[in-house]
């Protein structure tokens, strides 16, 4: 199969390359095939989560641990149950950035993470309990702690 995209131009794949989110991301309920693609090669924590349905959407995703080494999402039983996991462990997590003119002004978002399962490529948008985490972290804060400087690893590996 072929997409064409913004970032990447023209991409060959195979329908097991994707992550499938059986009930969309929030705000775009209709799209479930998302091809995830590394802006750098062989450095999965950050990627361009195409739309193979859509060719204008894509969104940026970061690796949180990247962020915040401690980064411990805890899921409800019916996300686990959903990915087909017993522990949010098992899952490889991404976050939303948003990405503006003025790059000071991105932000992240924390508080409802992309959940994947690696095995089976089943994707859940979730939010998380408690206050641990906001939607709209400031990008260069989260930069410029230095405990994020050597990024950080989620339980699961966040190979897609």
């Amino acid at each position: 199969m072929t997409i064409h995209t913004d970032y990447h131009g023209t991409i060959e794949y195979e329908a097991d390359e994707l992550v499938t989110f059986s009930e969309g991301i929030f705000g775009f309920p209709s799209l479930k095939k998302f091809l995830p693609l590394c802006m750098d090669e062989g450095d999965s924590s950050l990627l361009l989560l195409q739309s193979v349905e859509d060719q204008q959407i894509a969104f940026f995703l970061i690796n949180p641990c990247s962020l915040l080494p401690d980064y411990d999402p805890v899921l409800q039983p019916e996300d686990l149950t959903a990915l087909e996991v017993e522990n949010s462990g098992e899952l490889s997590y991404y976050s939303i950035c948003v990405v503006r003119s003025n790059y000071l002004d991105n932000t992240v978002n924390l508080k409802c993470p992309l959940a994947i399962n690696p095995v089976t490529r089943q994707g859940r948008q979730v939010i998380l309990n408690g206050n641990n985490y906001g939607y709209r972290h400031p990008l260069s804060t989260l930069l410029n702690q230095p405990e994020n400087m050597n990024g950080g690893n989620c339980n699961a590996d966040s190979q897609t």
